[in-house]
C-alpha cells in the first residue's frame, strides 16, 4: 500500500519561505502526476500545484510565481518551495496523486502569521 508522508511545515512570518517535502513509498510515484493540496480551516481542500511524471507543472493562480513544485524520482520525493508567503496560505498541506487522490497522509501545518 502506498504511503505519503509530508514534512517541512511550520510557523513563518509573512514574506517568508518554507520548503515542504513528501516522501512516497511504492512505485506509484514514478508514473503518476503528483500534486500538493491544502485545506484551510472551514474550507474545502484545494489543489495548488501539480507535476507530471515528465516534469510539466501547473499552479493555481493564487500561488503562481510564488510556489514551485519539483520532484526527485530517485528519492520518490516531491517538494513544494513556497516563497513570499501570505497569511492566506495558512493551511494543512498534503501531497497526493492528481487526479484521483489515493489515501491521504497526515499533512503538514503551515501557519503564516506575524
Amino acid at each position: 500500500q502506498v504511503q505519503l508522508v509530508e514534512s517541512g511545515g511550520g510557523l513563518v512570518q509573512p514574506g517568508g519561505s518554507l520548503r515542504l517535502s513528501c516522501a512516497a513509498s511504492g512505485s506509484i510515484f514514478r508514473v503518476k502526476t503528483m500534486g500538493w493540496y491544502r485545506q484551510a480551516p472551514g474550507k474545502e481542500r484545494e489543489l495548488v500545484a501539480r507535476i507530471t511524471s515528465g516534469g510539466g507543472t501547473n499552479y493555481v493562480d493564487s500561488v503562481l510565481g510564488r510556489f514551485t513544485i519539483s520532484r526527485d524520482t530517485a528519492k520518490n520525493t516531491v517538494y513544494l518551495q513556497m516563497n513570499s508567503l501570505k497569511p492566506e496560505d495558512t493551511a494543512v498541506y498534503y501531497c497526493n496523486t492528481s487526479p484521483n487522490p489515493i489515501a491521504w497522509g497526515q499533512g503538514t501545518q503551515v501557519t503564516v502569521s506575524s
